[in-house]
């Protein structure tokens, strides 16, 4: 067993692009870490740079504790997984997988043998004797692993292996893969632009923009605490709604205030967040699909306080759920070029892209009947809200609340 860490780790081309930027993460024995983050962020050149593929501009790359810099990939003790598979076409499955023995020296008897144990353990054994061209995309992603569980490697890397699979089979490839990395315990390190793979495989999730580590964290974590805008919109599908607001009131009343609604918050809301309050400031509050409900049409006024009053404008039906897309007054802010900003307020005028943009999303009961053009009044969980800086896009903290000693802040 071993372990991987990177110690500000940067990677400048010679081009003078800067792909990575003083990364800072580790990887325990048998952990399954994943990087994710849009397409350039820096993740594959991560993972190329842990391999030895490519030379690290600055910073430290240790596998247990060992210094790799300067090894070549052939003496670091990891094994790659590629996005292609990288099969030979002429050998058969078996031959395949113990290809990277036979490069090494071990007699043919004992490669043949692991060879075939790695087969069994995949559920390959029917299909020994056939080459790639012969095999399913998934059976071809299985010898892939085969080939790498072979070698009885420190570290597993794999770089996006499911995204050649079509849906179904890239879910059942997601749990037989994690199955795999659990029965060998083998620290890993995989890379995905999928924050669904992300948040359904991972141990820890180190979340990349830029070349830059934004957040490193198990995925729940993520989820209900994300240290940024960025963050907070990547992770979650539907992404979570996010709208330009001011803070109006004191602590004992603080009110939020939404293009032209009003959303009251608890005084316990105010004391969790003691950097939120301040009469006219300036935020941009986060809330997910799922903290919105339709609000009961008999509410008392306190309830009325907390709803947002929006127009239906498509119903997707999911059987398990219904997704609401509607528009309000409050000015949704959507990631632009790597620029947070809001939209212009958007009138019906058959724009769809601009439309589109200005949309937010409420997951629903699929019993909950609504019409495109309805007005609908929308209950907020308003315990749930995240509150971010308008300047910096950094989440306003919250802390431990005095009425509820032993709970995990949010």
């Amino acid at each position: 067993m071993a372990t991987l860490s990177l110690e500000e780790v940067s990677k400048v081309f010679a081009n003078g692009v800067t792909a990575v930027r003083s990364i800072e993460l580790s990887v325990d024995e048998g952990e399954f870490v994943i990087l994710v983050g849009p397409s350039g962020c820096g993740k594959t050149t991560v993972l190329r740079m842990v391999a030895g593929l490519e030379e690290v501009t600055s910073g430290v790359i240790r596998l247990d504790g060992r210094v790799v810099n300067d090894l070549s990939a052939k003496e670091r003790d990891v094994a790659m997984v590629f996005q292609n598979y990288a099969l030979y076409p002429h050998l058969n499955v078996l031959q395949n997988i113990a290809f990277s023995l036979r490069v090494r020296g071990v007699p043919r008897h004992e490669r043949d043998q692991r060879a075939r144990q790695a087969a069994e353990m995949l559920g390959l054994t029917e299909v020994v004797e056939r080459k790639p061209g012969q095999l399913s995309g998934g059976q071809r992603q299985r010898v892939a692993m085969g080939r790498a569980l072979v070698r009885e490697p420190a570290v597993f890397l794999m770089d996006e292996p499911l995204s050649n699979l079509d849906a179904s089979l890239r879910v059942q490839m997601r749990s037989e893969v994690l199955r795999i990395q659990r029965r060998v315990g083998v620290a890993t390190l995989y890379v995905t632009h999928d924050q669904t793979e992300a948040m359904t495989m991972g141990d820890r999730v180190a979340v990349l923009r830029d070349g830059a580590l934004q957040q490193f964290a198990p995925p729940q974590e993520l989820y209900e605490r994300p240290a940024n805008l960025f963050v907070a919109s990547f992770i979650g599908s539907p992404a979570m709604n996010l709208y330009e607001a001011t803070v109006r009131g004191n602590a004992d009343r603080p009110v939020l205030s939404l293009g032209e609604q009003r959303l009251a918050l608890s005084a316990d809301v105010a004391r969790r967040h003691p950097g939120l309050v301040g009469d006219g400031r300036s935020i941009v509050v986060g809330i997910r699909p799922e903290h919105l409900t339709v609000a009961a049409g008999d509410g008392d006024e306190a309830a009325r306080e907390r709803t947002l009053a929006v127009r239906a404008e498509l119903i997707e039906s999911l059987g398990n759920e219904s997704l609401l897309h509607f528009v309000t007054d409050a000015r949704t802010v959507r990631n632009r070029g790597g620029v947070f900003t809001a939209t212009e307020d958007v009138e019906p005028s058959g724009d769809i892209a601009a439309a589109t943009a200005a949309e937010s999303i409420a997951r629903l009961d699929p019993r909950v009947r609504i019409a495109v053009g309805d007005r609908v009044e929308l209950a907020v969980d308003t315990d749930r809200i995240l509150f971010f800086d308008a300047e910096t896009g950094e989440t306003i903290r919250a802390v431990a609340s005095p009425s509820a000693v032993g709970s995990v802040p949010r």
